[in-house]
């Protein structure tokens, strides 16, 4: 099956970009930092601090992520819950970024970014209703479980009319 993998890759790209988005946060503070820059007045030691600190957290956002990409290649099921709550949250600003990187840095931003964007729905698609409905004595390469029928009954006789009441 391609789910695993999927996840996999999905997992190891949401933590190449939790480095990445960390140490550029990180070096954009330093750099406002050492060049004693502000912005509209802005107290430059308050915007260093911040580039900082919004790099850790979104650091640790998409590594959680991450983890939960992780998860699902490890125990092939589906996110649920906060997992899925935090995947479809990445989707969605994957998409937003790719749309602001057309403009912003170019087209190659907007291809990597579509192509996490499609590795995360691509770990959605590839676990259907049918596999959970299965249960655990369900196998996974048909679909899922056979249906369960339940037994002929026969097919019971009409109720007589009910009476009209004049």
């Amino acid at each position: 099956m391609i789910r695993r993998p999927v996840a996999w890759v999905t997992a190891i790209v949401l933590f190449a970009e939790a480095v990445g988005v960390a140490w550029v946060n990180w070096f954009m503070g330093v750099v406002v930092d050492r060049q004693d820059m502000s912005l509209a007045g802005l107290d430059p030691e308050v915007m260093a601090t911040s580039s900082k600190v919004a790099g850790l957290v979104f650091g640790l956002w998409f590594a959680l992520c991450g983890l939960t990409a992780l998860r699902v290649a490890l125990r092939d099921r589906a996110p649920a819950g906060l997992g899925r709550i935090l995947l479809i949250s990445a989707a969605v600003v994957h998409a937003l970024l790719g749309a602001f990187a057309v403009g912003l840095v170019g087209w190659g931003a907007f291809a990597f970014m579509m192509a996490v964007l499609g590795l995360i729905v691509l770990i959605f698609m590839t676990y259907d209703r049918r596999d959970a409905a299965a249960g655990p004595g369900g196998d996974p390469a048909d679909g899922g479980a056979a249906p369960v029928l339940s037994p002929p009954t026969s097919p019971s006789p009409p109720s007589p009319p009910a009476p009209s009441v004049s």
